[in-house]
């Protein structure tokens, strides 16, 4: 099992963003951090290029010339150095290296912001008007995740070839408030090679994406995220970089094996799916890199969470897990670490796919240290028993299994959904037009697809939805199709349906606290008429205890016993098939129940249901 492997000592990582490390000689009156560094009296700059014969920063404030502003060597590692006087915020600028294989310019690994991924960079200022000392997000068994892509979720100009901006979505507030998500997790920002993009192919990780509107738009949408109350995960990509677009690339010249030098793997290790550009996770200097991109996305854009893009390929060279990579857990220990200690309301969710106790375990006892991760042991399950044609072939036992798995035994250890950017994509598409192609909003479609969500937000875990999901928007994620806005009024009672069954789940109306509880027992089973039950509780009575009751079938189910954990009326909280919901809906009879004593499926009393057809019954003990 994996073992925690030590941070590596602060005297092999040269210059950490935040400090000096101590014990270490500098440039006299030298300033801490990497790439540019404004201050008072101008702008100073610091770069790695270890096998460098020398180094000079060019840019508007020198009309681009190699010789007026030389860095200095400031020791073996392969530092350099200058404080530029000349240089100003908003100046572009770049590094001019001779190498013994050339001379050429690169742009600052570490910039800030970039003009574009081939451009230049660009001095940023860090002064930026928060007006908020500390945004309290959502407890972690409470948060909700609305999942979105900048570039299409809002694109109010869908001619134009350029994406939509960060300004766009916070036009969009007043329908994630009314929805009732709490949580908007953002596709990477990471400036990325052209305009449009998923954002998993980073050529900057420092650079917020210029086409979305850089740094500052992005400090502005995070900061009315949190003054509209929603906390804000953004998804990072470290399993690898580009491939195009990158600076990074042999950065001083030095590669090996026709690797890509400094910053990558020069052996077997730098393969992945998406070319040879896995991070060398072993070296000092490339761990601090990363390390600081994580932290400055948390203490610099007051994010409130990582998403990091297939761990897998990070702790691993291939899909099956095989062979390890030592550096790379030992590198994902001590970011997690380092954000739980400083930042401990700051959530890491791993996307890693393998349903690994080890990934949620604390990095002490040598877990990962992640403090959730995304659940293919939920989505997989569920997507399959809404989509299959035939009734007969849904297994109530797989979704059962579904709902009951956890990690560690903490149930919100995990991220759920029926819907995300990869099960949308990718050869898959949206559930309503997995479940019927020809007809993606009729009535299969509708019922299975709402069957599906009603799971996500009544099982034990962390629920998510991805964009459009409220409204049914079809076929498949594409960067460069918008969001169909007019789908919002069209389907309109099932972004009610959706609006109903967050209500229930954050306990909204003080009836179904323990849809937030960690707490889950399967009632009924039953794979002979496609019907399952459960019961979810916290600390269990009135206004806590919830029995949910899930018809998998296109027939209605009529009088159907079940047991139930106190004896005393059920009310019914929510019924899917209620027209309110569409007009294709069939308003099946469904209502309070009186569970009477009499031992039945393994609890003291029972009571009959009816549902309808693809249906969910939510029922609550209250005292009201």
């Amino acid at each position: 099992m994996p073992t925690l492997k030590p941070a590596p000592k602060s005297n092999t990582i040269p210059y950490p963003i935040s400090e000096i490390p101590r014990g270490r000689k500098l440039v006299e009156a030298a300033r801490p951090g990497m790439g540019a560094i404004p201050h008072e009296k101008g702008v100073a700059f610091r770069v790695w290029a270890p096998h460098a014969e020398s180094v000079s920063v060019i840019g508007t404030f020198n009309d681009w010339n190699n010789t007026k502003h030389p860095l200095t060597s400031e020791n073996p590692e392969g530092y350099w150095y200058i404080d530029g006087p000349d240089a100003k915020i908003k100046d572009e600028y770049r590094y001019h290296l001779k190498t013994p294989w050339g001379e050429f310019s690169r742009i600052d690994p570490y910039a800030r912001e970039v003009t574009n991924s081939v451009g230049n960079g660009v001095v940023h200022d860090p002064h930026f008007e928060w007006g908020e000392a500390y945004f309290p997000s959502p407890k972690w068994n409470e948060m909700v995740i609305y999942e979105l892509h900048v570039g299409t979720f809002n694109d109010e100009n869908p001619g134009d070839p350029m994406p939509a901006q960060f300004d766009s979505i916070v036009r969009r507030f007043d329908h994630l408030k009314r929805l009732g998500v709490n949580c908007i997790q953002v596709m990477p920002v990471a400036e990325f090679a052209g305009d449009r993009s998923w954002g998993y192919n980073p050529a900057h990780i420092f650079a917020v994406e210029s086409a979305y509107g850089g740094p500052n738009k992005f400090k502005e949408f995070v900061r009315a995220a949190h003054q509209n109350g929603l906390a804000v995960i953004l998804d990072v990509v470290y399993n690898h970089f580009g491939p195009s677009d990158l600076d990074l690339w042999r950065f001083d010249g030095w590669s090996e094996n026709d690797g890509g030098g400094i910053y990558f793997y020069q052996d077997w290790r730098k393969h992945t799916p998406w070319g040879d550009t896995r991070p060398d996770y072993g070296r000092p200097e490339v761990r601090q890199f990363i390390r600081d991109n994580a932290l400055m996305w948390i203490e610099d854009y007051h994010i409130d969470g990582l998403r990091m893009d297939m761990t897998l390929y990070i702790r691993s060279v291939r899909h099956d897990g095989e062979p390890n990579l030592p550096d790379g857990w030992s590198l994902i220990q001590w970011i997690n670490s380092e954000i739980r200690e400083k930042h401990p309301n700051t959530i890491t969710i791993a996307e890693d796919l393998q349903h690994n106790d080890w990934l949620t375990k604390p990095a002490a006892e040598g877990g990962a240290g992640y403090a959730s991760q995304w659940d293919d042991q939920f989505v997989h399950p569920l997507r399959e028993a809404v989509i299959v044609a035939s009734d007969e072939h849904r297994s109530m036992a797989s979704v059962a299994q579904a709902i009951t798995h956890r990690y560690n035994n903490d149930a919100f250890q995990r991220v759920i959904y029926s819907e995300s950017h990869d099960e949308v994509a990718n050869g898959k598409a949206r559930v309503p037009y997995e479940i019927n192609p020809n007809d993606s909003t009729g009535w299969f479609a509708q019922k299975r697809s709402t069957l599906a969500v009603a799971l996500v937000f009544t099982s034990p875990g962390i629920p998510m939805l991805f964009q459009g999901q409220e409204f049914l928007e079809g076929e498949w994620f594409r960067d460069t199709v918008p969001v169909d806005w007019e789908h919002q009024q069209e389907f309109r009672g099932i972004v009610r349906l959706y609006r109903d069954l967050i209500r229930l789940r954050l306990n909204t109306d003080g009836k179904t606290r323990g849809l937030c509880g960690p707490h889950v027992q399967m009632i009924r089973v039953d794979d002979a008429n496609n019907v399952i039950a459960f019961r979810r509780w916290m600390n269990g009575g009135p206004g806590d205890d919830v029995v949910v009751v899930a018809n998998f079938d296109r027939n209605p189910r009529n009088h159907f016993k079940i047991g139930f954990p106190q004896v005393g009326v059920w009310k019914l909280q929510l019924n899917t098939d209620w027209e309110g919901y569409s007009t294709l809906f069939g308003s099946h009879p469904s209502s309070n129940v009186t569970a009477a004593p009499g031992e039945f499926d393994g609890l003291p009393s029972h009571a009959a249901v009816d549902i309808g057809p693809y249906s969910v019954l939510v029922y609550a003990r209250t005292d009201s």
